[in-house]
C-alpha cells in the first residue's frame, strides 16, 4: 500500500505517491528553507520503510546520509557480546540521525532498529555537501539541528551522573505527560516502546524499572496498565522523594 503524509504523525492511504517535498518542509530541521531548496533537497532524497524489528543499519556499516522520520519510531544502541545492549536514543517522528557520523565519514557506532512500523526519508550525503558548498543559509541550519543533539546528549550524561534512578524515571514520565499536553493534574502516558528498552535508554536494568514503577503505584502516584501509566498528580510526582 502506498501512504501520503498528513498533519499527523501517522499514515494515511492515499493513491498518490509520495510527497516529499512537502514532508520536508514540514520537518522542523527544514521549515525555514526556501521552495528551491527544498526542490533541491528532494532530488536527493528517498524513501525508506520498515516493519516492526526490522534493522536500517548495522554497527561498522558506512553512511551514505542520514535519516528523517516520517512516522514510526527507531532504537539506536550499542550491541554486545553478552547478548545484551544498550539504547543510547529512541528517535521519532519529525526527528534526524546520523548527521554527525555522515560529517566525519566514518562507520556507524550503533545499529538502528525499527520498534514500529517506520516511514523515513533517507537524504543522500551528496546533495547534502552540495548544498552546503553553495548555501551558507541551508549550512547554518544544519549546524543548528546538530547542535539541537549535542545539547540534548550532554542533558542526557548529565541527568545519568546527577540524578537517582527514581528522578530519572520520574522525569521520564513527566517528559512525556507534557508531550501529552496535560496540566498539573491527571493525565494518561502511553509508554512509546518496551520496559525494556526505556529501563536501557535511562541507563536502569528492567528489575530497577519495575521496582520503581510498583514503588510509585504503591504511593497512589501512578497506576501501570501494561505501557499505559496513568499519573494522577503531576505536581505530587514531580515532588516525591523514593
Amino acid at each position: 500500500m502506498i501512504w501520503s503524509y498528513s498533519s499527523g504523525d501517522a499514515p494515511c492511504p492515499a493513491k498518490d505517491r509520495l510527497d516529499i517535498p512537502q514532508i520536508l518542509m514540514r520537518l522542523p530541521l527544514f521549515v525555514e528553507l526556501s521552495t528551491d531548496q527544498i526542490a533541491d533537497l528532494a532530488e536527493g532524497t528517498r524513501e525508506k520503510r520498515l516493519t516492526k524489528g526490522e534493522m536500517l543499519f548495522h554497527k561498522g556499516d558506512t553512511p551514505r546520509g542520514f535519516y528523517l522520520i516520517v512516522f514510526g519510531q527507531i532504537k539506536l544502541a550499542f550491541p554486545s557480546t553478552q547478548g545484551n545492549e544498550k539504547v543510547v536514543e529512541i528517535v521519532g517522528p519529525k526527528q534526524s540521525f546520523g548527521e554527525a557520523v555522515m560529517f566525519m565519514d566514518r562507520p556507524y557506532p550503533v545499529f538502528a532498529e525499527s520498534l514500529a512500523d517506520t516511514l523515513l526519508l533517507h537524504i543522500g550525503k551528496t546533495i547534502v555537501f552540495d548544498m552546503l558548498a553553495r548555501d551558507v543559509s541551508f549550512a547554518r541550519r544544519m549546524l543548528a539541528g546538530l547542535s539541537l543533539r549535542l545539547h540534548s546528549l550532554v542533558n542526557d550524561v548529565a541527568s545519568y551522573s546527577q540524578r537517582s534512578s527514581a528522578e530519572r524515571v520520574i522525569g521520564y514520565l513527566l517528559e512525556h505527560a507534557a508531550q501529552a499536553g496535560g496540566g498539573a493534574g491527571e493525565i494518561a502516558v502511553a509508554l512509546p516502546t518496551s520496559k525494556q528498552v526505556i529501563a536501557s535508554r535511562l541507563n536502569l536494568t528492567p528489575e530497577t524499572l519495575s521496582r520503581i514503577f510498583h514503588d510509585l503505584a504503591e504511593a497512589g502516584l501512578i497506576t501501570v496498565h501494561g505501557k499505559q501509566i496513568t499519573i494522577h498528580d503531576q505536581r505530587r510526582l514531580r515532588e516525591f522523594d523514593l
